[in-house]
């Protein structure tokens, strides 16, 4: 029998040049996006109702919870699997898009400069399915999580993978858990600043991608 290990994890302290790089980046943006954090912040009000602010427990570095938030974009009081397909009901019209575009991830710039989470690493998850994470991959909950990173760049992918899924979570833990870890730990064993500002710029034009006019054609 496999065994689990022991939780919290022993965590990977990040570099002191990362930590200020996510300081300044985090603080910076949040200014400058200000206004538009208010104006999505009525939209979800105005559309959804309250509350605005979507707030839900993850896991941090070394296996530690912590209050991560985004903009809501599914529907109150709703039930369901603990991950979300492409085309999954729960979601708002406006959580579409918001989703689409990465800005309901706004939020987590403010986890990023309380230290939660960092701007580029593995992708945040809750902690049941943490805890079901086969033990060998667990490892991955030793590193602070990330704002993005190579597996929220094909975070559409992984969702649209998950459609029609009779066990989404299963599917996911089975499947998608795998591939993700060995993404992440290619990223890890070259977590430079250089890396870290390659995927940040990886992030703006995934974003711009994303927001450009679906379908047409001359």
């Amino acid at each position: 029998m496999t065994r689990r290990p022991s939780w919290p994890l022993d965590p990977v302290r990040l570099r002191p040049a990362r930590r200020l790089l996510d300081v300044f980046v985090s603080s910076a943006l949040l200014l400058l996006l200000a206004p538009l954090l208010v104006l999505l912040a009525l939209l979800v009000g105005a559309t959804s109702g309250r509350p605005v602010l979507f707030r839900q427990t993850r896991i941090g570095a070394g296996g530690r919870e912590f209050a991560l938030y985004k903009f809501r974009s599914m529907r109150k009081d709703c039930t369901g699997p603990g991950v979300t397909g492409g085309s999954d009901a729960r979601v708002t019209r406006i959580g579409r898009v918001l989703r689409r575009l990465s800005l309901d991830e706004l939020p987590q710039l403010w986890n990023v400069l309380r230290g939660d989470m960092t701007l580029v690493g593995p992708r945040p998850e809750v902690p049941d399915l943490a805890r079901r994470y086969p033990a060998e991959r667990q490892w991955i909950f030793r590193h602070r999580p990330g704002l993005t990173g190579p597996c929220q760049l094909r975070s559409r992918q992984y969702a649209a993978q998950l459609d029609g899924r009779p066990d989404p979570e299963e599917y996911y833990l089975r499947v998608l858990v795998p591939q993700r870890v060995l993404r992440d730990a290619e990223f890890l064993r070259h977590a430079t600043l250089r890396t870290v500002l390659t995927y940040l710029v990886r992030t703006i034009v995934y974003v711009l991608r994303a927001a450009r006019p679906r379908g047409g054609g001359s």
